[in-house]
């Protein structure tokens, strides 16, 4: 079978206005893909370097297909599952910053760039002071951007019209913050001057960006079968779920320079991420993190496995609408449509979400992402929050065990064992607590401040209720605990 490149498709000749450190599979199923849109309805017009930032590896199978690759959507799409194709035609070239650099450090100098774009992961966006202008290229990501940035401005003589747009989508709060505090220190460090440090606060804007797409990647196991059904060979094929959000918080409006919201593309201009980012965490995260583990302790193994069984999805369904939604600031109907969308998602069943992944470190993301919620309809309704004090007390059913094993607690599902992963200290407590009295037991962690940053036990009625949800769980099992309660 032929491999995928430009004899099967049409490809425009485009400026090139994107330099895109990272080539991997989130990327090119997010940015690329969502660009690749907006160049077909002609309302971005500009096409992708993709530079290669890291020595591990190669560009082969770019080469090969002329750059081009697919993305496959699958998932749910108006209660629908549907598999949608599109072949990227957007990256023009990949080029390797370590053995290509000559190459890649030409685009700093190339007229018709405006943006970089970078997913380094969250390691990557780290300040190190042994870094070296001198290198070529500098280790870290800071040190490649400030040298391609210095390089730019010298070209161009400090042309404020030739600085670049930043938008960073490292998962890290601030990541654009972060880069750019990064960029400012490493250009002090290596002594690039007043005037170049004034054309990075003054040229360039530094974003912020919050991204939301699950990026399942080369289907190894289907991509044969994939590949009849597209008629040709593609080794970058890439699969992903349709739902995506992008929202990008800039110091100023870029919104008409990188128009994707005008190609009907879920990408939001704001100058607060915040709000956006609370919705993500409370109600996507949150209401991952409120169910799985009671779903897990009722033999459940998949987040799909569990939409599937009519009480754990309406005990979702509730938590969500009923004492989550209430306490965010977002208007209703935007945290309606995302929480449907949500729910669509934890539907699609091509992804095969294990909940024991989900449940690592589950305390920490209790308090982040369930917590906030907790407290916040306490404190609007002045009532302690049912499904919330329920997967608490999931939490604390869940993690029960009486040894460690492979630096995991080991827990016991209906003669089933299972690891609970979680920082040591944290399962040394369970251990030694979780086979007390279910009064002990609930006490114990309740009251534990290093868990939760505050004493939950002296909220009027919490422990009553968490203690009666753990009674019930030990006494009659998960599955009737949860149907007599919500059912």
């Amino acid at each position: 079978m032929e491999k995928l490149n430009k004899t099967k498709t049409e490809k425009k000749k485009r400026p090139i206005k994107v330099i895109q450190f990272g080539e991997g599979n989130f990327l090119r199923a997010f940015a690329d893909y969502m660009i690749d849109i907006a160049n077909e309805k002609n309302i971005f017009s500009g096409d992708i370097i993709i530079v290669k930032p890291i020595p591990y590896g190669d560009l082969n199978r770019f080469h090969e297909q002329e750059c081009q690759y697919t993305v496959s959507l699958r998932g749910m799409v108006d209660a629908e599952a549907k598999i949608q194709n599109r072949t990227i035609t957007s990256v023009t070239d990949a080029v390797d910053s370590t053995i290509e650099y000559e190459k890649y450090i030409a685009y700093a100098k190339l007229d018709s760039l405006r943006f970089v774009i970078s997913n380094t992961t969250e390691a990557g966006i780290i300040y190190e002071e042994t870094d070296l202008l001198t290198l070529t290229p500098p280790k870290s990501y800071p040190g490649k951007l400030t040298q391609f940035l210095h390089t730019r401005y010298l070209y161009f003589h400090g042309d404020k019209e030739k600085g670049l747009i930043v938008l960073p989508v490292e998962l890290i709060d601030d990541n654009g913050s972060h880069l750019k505090k990064c960029v400012q220190k490493l250009a002090e460090l290596w002594n690039l001057g007043v005037d170049f440090q004034n054309w990075l606060e003054e040229a360039c804007i530094f974003t912020s960006t919050l991204v939301d797409r699950i990026v399942t990647g080369y289907p190894k196991e289907e991509a044969e079968e994939m590949w009849e059904e597209l008629g040709y060979k593609d080794e970058l094929l890439v699969t992903a779920e349709p739902f995506a959000l992008w929202v990008i918080e800039s110091p100023r409006d870029i919104s008409d320079e990188f128009p994707l919201d005008k190609a009907g593309l879920p990408v939001i201009f704001t100058n607060d991420q915040r709000p956006y980012k609370q919705r993500k965490v409370r109600i996507l995260n949150g209401a991952h993190t409120s169910f799985v583990l009671a779903s897990f302790l009722c033999g459940n193994n998949s987040v799909l496995e569990s939409m599937e069984k009519k009480y754990v999805y309406d005990f979702m369904y509730h938590t969500i609408f009923d004492e989550i939604i209430g306490t965010l600031t977002l208007p209703e109907d935007e945290l309606v449509a995302f929480a449907n969308a949500v729910i669509e998602r934890f539907k699609n069943p091509y992804v095969k979400h294990s909940l024991l992944s989900i449940s690592l470190n589950s305390v920490s993301k209790w308090k982040a992402r369930c917590m906030p919620s907790f407290l916040g309809y306490f404190e609007k309704e002045n009532k302690v929050p049912q499904h919330l004090a329920f997967s608490l007390a999931a939490l604390m059913a869940f993690y029960t065990g009486r040894e460690m094993r492979d630096l995991a607690l080991v827990g016991n599902r209906a003669g089933e064992e299972y690891l609970i992963r979680d920082d040591e200290d944290i399962l040394h407590f369970f251990m030694e607590k979780s086979n007390q009295s279910s009064s002990e037991y609930v006490k114990v962690v309740l009251s534990n401040t290093a868990f939760w940053g505050l004493d939950l036990s002296v909220l009027e009625g919490v422990y009553e209720v968490v203690l009666k949800y753990l009674e019930e769980i030990r006494s009659f099992g998960m599955s009737e605990a949860i149907q007599h309660n919500f059912n």
